[in-house]
C-alpha cells in the first residue's frame, strides 16, 4: 500500500543516477509479485485483464520506454501510470511484432522542502485516508497494464522536460478507482513524449483549501521556467455552506486566481485558467441549466485583464452534454449517469479532447505537443469510438465535493 506522509518523509530512495530495465514477460523473474524488501514487482490483485507494477523510485520525472509485443500473440496494451492517468491507449500488436512507446511521468512524496527555523509553513501536505489509499503520494512509480498486456521489457531513466501543472478540484484530479475518471488524467494520453503532466488537483478543493493544505506549496517547489500552470476551480469555491474555504464569484474568488497567476509567473511559468465544467442538469427545452455561470465569467474577466490564456471547458462541456442530449449524456458521468457532476472514462475522454483543442488555439507553445486529432465540442464522438480500458480498482464511493 502507498505510504503515509510521515514514512515517505523518512523512507527516500536514492537518486537514480542510471537507467533501470526490467523484464517485464510473462513468467520471468521481475514478474514476481512485490513483497517486503523487494523494490519492484507486481502488485497483488492482477487479473485476466491486467496487472500493476511497481518500481521504487525517489521523486522526481522520468522517461519510461516499453517495447510491447509478444512472438506468438497478438497484444492490445492500455497503461496507466500512478492514480490512473493514462499514458497509452490501445497500442495494438501483431504476433511476433514489436514496437515501443515512450512517454514522461512524474512521482512525488507529500515531502515538502522544511521551512526555517520560526518560518511559518509545513514540512508534507495534509494528505487524507482517500490520498492515502492511492498510488500517488509514495516512493514508488505505479503503472497499470491493461486490456490484453503484452510487455517485452520496461526502461525507467530521470528526465528533464518542461511540464504541464494542474491544480483543481474533483473534475480535474486523478481519481484513484472505476468508474469515476477525470479529464486531468487523461491529458496526458493526448500530449507527446516531449512533455511531462503533474495532476495537483484534489477532489473537493477550492482555491483556498489547495493553500491551507501545502498542495500549492507542493506544487510550486516544482514548477520551473517553461512550464504551464493550468487552475481551475469554482465547484466547491461558490459553495456558501463551506463558510472556510467559500469564495464569492465577485471579489474573493478573482483575488485568489490572481495571486495563483502571480505565483506562477514569478518562478517563469505561465498560468492558463480553465472553466469549470458544468453540471449535467437539463432543462424541459434539453439545454443546461447554469449553475458556475458567474463564475466562469469571473474566469474570463480575470483572463482578459491578466493576459493570461483561457481554456473555456465550461462553454464546451455545454456544447458537449447538449450535442449528446438527456437520454445519452449520462453514459459519459460517474455512477451508472446518477452523478451528474463526475464523469467516467468516456466523459472525461470528452473534457480532456475539449481541453487539448483549446491548447491549440491558445497555448502556442503547448500546442505543439497535441497528438489527437481535431475536436469538435457539439460533434462529439460515440462511446465505441473511445472506449478506455477500465482500471482495476473500482470503488462506490463518489469523489469528495460530490
Amino acid at each position: 500500500m502507498p505510504l503515509t506522509a510521515a514514512l515517505a518523509l523518512m523512507l527516500t530512495p536514492a537518486p537514480l543516477s542510471v537507467p533501470r530495465s526490467f523484464d517485464l514477460r510473462a513468467g520471468s523473474v521481475d514478474r514476481r509479485i512485490i513483497r517486503d524488501g523487494s523494490d519492484h514487482g507486481v502488485e497483488p490483485g492482477k487479473t485476466g485483464q491486467g496487472f500493476l507494477y511497481s518500481v521504487t523510485l525517489p521523486e522526481g520525472d522520468y522517461r519510461v520506454t516499453l517495447r510491447l509485443g509478444d512472438a506468438r500473440q497478438a497484444g492490445d496494451t492500455s497503461v496507466k501510470a500512478e492514480a490512473r492517468r493514462l499514458m497509452l491507449n490501445h497500442v495494438a500488436t501483431r504476433p511476433g511484432e514489436t514496437i515501443e512507446r515512450r512517454f514522461l511521468v512524474t512521482i512525488r512524496t507529500p515531502a515538502l522542502p522544511p521551512p526555517p527555523a520560526n518560518a511559518p509553513g509545513g514540512a508534507a501536505v495534509r494528505i487524507d485516508a482517500r490520498d492515502a489509499q492511492e498510488f500517488t503520494w509514495d516512493n514508488k512509480l505505479t503503472l497499470e497494464f491493461l486490456g490484453r498486456p503484452m510487455v517485452r521489457s520496461m526502461r525507467i531513466e530521470p528526465v528533464s522536460a518542461p511540464t504541464v501543472f494542474l491544480a483543481g478540484d474533483s473534475t480535474v484530479t486523478d481519481q484513484y478507482a472505476e468508474p469515476a475518471a477525470s479529464w486531468g488524467q487523461m491529458l496526458p494520453a493526448m500530449l507527446d513524449d516531449g512533455v511531462i503532466v503533474a495532476n495537483h488537483a484534489k477532489s473537493g478543493a477550492t482555491l483556498k483549501s489547495f493553500l491551507t493544505d501545502l498542495r500549492f506549496d507542493k506544487l510550486l517547489a516544482a514548477v520551473k521556467p517553461g512550464d504551464w500552470l493550468f487552475i481551475q476551480f469554482g465547484h466547491n469555491d461558490q459553495k456558501q455552506e463551506w463558510p472556510q474555504t467559500y469564495a464569492d464569484a465577485a471579489f474573493t474568488y478573482p483575488a485568489y486566481l490572481r495571486a495563483y497567476i502571480a505565483e506562477a509567473r514569478r518562478r517563469g511559468a505561465q498560468p492558463v485558467l480553465v472553466t469549470s465544467p458544468e453540471r449535467r442538469n437539463f432543462d424541459a427545452q434539453g439545454r443546461i441549466r447554469e449553475t458556475l455561470g458567474a463564475y466562469a465569467d469571473a474566469v474570463r474577466k480575470v483572463a482578459a485583464q491578466e493576459k493570461v490564456a483561457l481554456i473555456d471547458l465550461h462553454a464546451d462541456s455545454r456544447a458537449i452534454y447538449e450535442a449528446l442530449g438527456p437520454q445519452v449524456a449520462p453514459t459519459a458521468f460517474n455512477d451508472g449517469g446518477r452523478d451528474k457532476t463526475h464523469h467516467n472514462d468516456y466523459g472525461a475522454w470528452l473534457l480532456a479532447s475539449a481541453v487539448a483543442e483549446r491548447v491549440r488555439a491558445q497555448v502556442p507553445d503547448l500546442a505543439a505537443h497535441v497528438t489527437t486529432p481535431a475536436f469538435v465540442p457539439a460533434r462529439p464522438p460515440a462511446a465505441s469510438a473511445v472506449a478506455i480500458a477500465p482500471s482495476l480498482i473500482r470503488s462506490d464511493l463518489r469523489p469528495a465535493g460530490n
